[in-house]
């Protein structure tokens, strides 16, 4: 048997704890199909003395993570820190520049100094990895990696955030507001006491960009995702996409456009039959299409300690068994600059919602802005007047461009007897 994989794990929280509990509670089953034992020989926390649930008294501390980058006794490097920069970025540049390989959890991280670590990783054939950084247990870089290897991805759609879509599936059921549901999932744990980077889609784009980079082969270009949150979602949305037959889902969309790559991240109707609609509470899913295997859907845990450090642990194997590739699928020195495509030539069926005065010709005047910008409808929908004399008008409109949804909608809402912003949702047909 070849001697043991001895491995650092920096960041003791959920996942951190996660990772300990698999690699020793799985030691056995982990040595029998590695060929060779994975053993924990250091580790590295602010907090030495908090009560972790687990017996850490055997386990060497490292006194910094500069320390533990510098281990002559560790040979993978295990980072569940988080952040971009800080303790988690100065971890992993000198753990590559001191030949240890890395397996990481960190989105932001990856999405904003990917390339340049993956440089640092591939001129010395070490392993950068970072399975757990998407979709938590859902092994969805190794299926774009490995599995889907030998096709030309043309499109990822993905959920990727659990907590926005346990918000909009629990609004959905019970018809409560945005602001209820955000406070009830953050007294349940499912979003953050800050939750600003789940509900404004940053969590999902850094994410998205990832993905796009190993799908497309660019480089990651989370700055040129285009990024709408679920604030602006109000119960009544759900039950005029039911009507329509569809359920609200915040994707993140990665596609071939005009003169290069849409990366996207918005709310979304999806119809309700398909299997991203039934994607519900804290799950995750992607879907992938491929040009030789047609559409791949995948669906699990997005996060949690059980799913992502399964998915962290999955990458330690590969680093033990000795398996190499470049880090993003494409090796960096020929990944290409990133090419943004247009996206206000992007095409697409909308759904908008207004809030206008019961009043003789106001619909006319709608109807004309939007035929001024060649946008037709498919439906249109006019509810009773409410105390203040508004009434809810709902338009879904056949296939027509940003651009020009964009130019009728800044019209529409210039018009007297419009009383407040449009909502505007796009619409994804499967």
């Amino acid at each position: 048997m070849k001697p043991p994989l001895r491995i650092g794990l920096a960041g003791l929280g959920t996942v951190g704890i996660g990772t300990y509990k698999i690699l020793t509670e799985h030691a056995d089953l982990l040595s029998e199909r590695c060929g060779r034992p994975l053993n924990v020989t250091a580790v590295s926390a602010r907090d030495k003395a908090k009560d972790r649930g687990v017996d850490l008294r055997d386990v060497r501390w490292a006194e910094s993570v500069h320390a533990l980058a510098r281990d002559p006794e560790v040979d993978v490097i295990a980072e569940m820190i988080g952040g971009a920069d800080g303790d988690a970025f100065d971890l992993v540049r000198d753990a590559l520049d001191n030949d240890k390989h890395v397996v990481t959890a960190n989105k932001a991280l990856i999405a904003t100094h990917g390339i340049d670590l993956a440089r640092r990783a591939e001129a010395k054939g070490l392993t950068l990895a970072f399975e757990a950084a998407v979709a938590g247990g859902i092994p969805i870089i190794k299926s774009l990696r490995e599995g889907l290897g030998a096709n030309k991805v043309s499109r990822i759609v993905g959920i990727l955030n659990g907590t926005s879509n346990y918000i909009l599936t629990t609004m959905e059921a019970t018809r409560r507001s945005f602001e209820d549901v955000l406070a009830e999932a953050q007294q349940l744990g499912y979003a953050e006491a800050d939750p600003t980077f789940d509900i404004d889609g940053t969590d999902a784009a850094h994410k998205l960009s990832i993905l796009a980079s190993i799908a497309f082969g660019s480089e990651v270009a989370f700055d040129k995702v285009r990024c709408e949150g679920i604030q602006k979602i109000s119960p009544v949305d759900f039950q005029y996409a039911a009507e329509f037959g569809y359920r609200i889902k915040l994707l993140a969309i990665a596609e071939e456009g005009i003169g290069g790559i849409l990366q996207s991240v918005h709310p979304t109707f999806v119809p309700a039959e398909t299997p991203m609609a039934d994607v519900d509470g804290v799950y995750n899913a992607v879907v992938v299409e491929g040009d030789a295997v047609g559409r791949t859907v995948y669906e699990g845990r997005g996060a949690g300690e059980g799913p992502t450090a399964s998915a962290v642990v999955a990458d330690v194997i590969d680093v033990a068994r000795g398996l190499y590739q470049p880090v993003f699928q494409t090796p960096v020195g020929k990944l290409r600059p990133f090419q943004q495509a247009n996206f206000d030539e992007r095409r697409g069926k909308f759904y908008i919602r207004l809030a206008v005065m019961d009043r003789p010709g106001v619909i006319a005047q709608i109807s004309r802005l939007l035929a001024d910008e060649n946008v037709s409808l498919e439906s249109i929908i006019q509810k009773g007047t409410d105390a203040n004399g508004a009434v809810s008008v709902v338009l879904m409109t056949h296939e027509t461009s940003e651009k020009s949804i964009a130019r009728a909608l800044s019209g529409i809402e210039a018009l007297d007897d419009v009383m407040q912003p449009s909502c505007m949702i796009r619409v994804m047909e499967f």
